[in-house]
């Protein structure tokens, strides 16, 4: 009877197939979301563009986004990239740069020439910049962004997704945060102008968003949090 106990406890166990995917849902909760969202004005575009259907949409076309390592590693990842959103948009709020101070135009960037008329200023949750940075996610996304790049502004799944882009692409800010170089790694990576004494408010900006983040999700900040 026993063995026969065992057998039906490991064929019901087989019959439920393998483990659901990660999935970053489970960290970052529509409540937890929209949440921060309710608190932006209605004055602000960030409130019709940074929706959490369209952060979900777009975290979920990047594997390893939140879903890699153990769940202390995926919650300061979350933590660490909504701390930095929430620093360049103003809390949600701005989807272009305020007052840019040039078409952030590069010409020695041949591979990604701009197009004339079109700015690369700051957009969307990381604030985007640069032709060679609308030029490269374009071609990772398979969209024109030099084209139009002020897509990045108006489409919230796109968006998120040059944002993502960014963190898990065309820097080391995934992979600082999963083999544990610490927030101040992102952003060394995201604005390494700031760190070393160059912006000590920035920095404490988003190192305050952070560590809120990371008490919220439940989990020590780890170390080198500063850079």
């Amino acid at each position: 009877m026993v063995m026969m106990a065992v057998a039906l406890l490991l064929e019901l166990g087989s019959a439920q197939g393998p483990p659901p995917p990660r999935t970053i849902r489970t960290i970052v909760t529509p409540w937890f979301y929209n949440r921060l969202l309710a608190a932006v004005p209605g004055r602000c575009s960030g409130k019709r563009l940074y929706t959490y259907n369209a952060f979900i949409l777009a975290a979920e076309s990047f594997a390893g986004f939140g879903t890699t390592g153990t769940n202390v590693t995926r919650k300061r990842e979350m933590a660490a990239f909504l701390a930095n959103v929430m620093h360049e948009t103003g809390s949600l709020c701005y989807t272009r740069e305020i007052r840019p101070q040039s078409r952030y135009c590069s010409p020695s960037a041949m591979q990604y020439r701009c197009v004339p008329g079109e700015s690369y200023y700051g957009r969307g949750p990381l604030q985007l910049t640069w032709n060679y940075n609308y030029g490269a996610a374009g071609r990772y996304l398979s969209l024109n962004l030099l084209r139009n790049p002020d897509l990045v502004a108006q489409n919230g799944i796109v968006s998120f997704k040059t944002a993502v882009w960014f963190w898990m692409v065309n820097s080391r800010c995934h992979s600082g945060i999963t083999t544990g170089r610490g927030f101040g790694s992102t952003i060394r990576a995201i604005n390494g102008g700031e760190c070393g004494g160059g912006r000590p408010n920035a920095v404490k900006s988003r190192v305050e968003f952070y560590l809120r983040f990371c008490r919220e999700f439940g989990v020590t900040p780890g170390p080198n949090i500063y850079c």
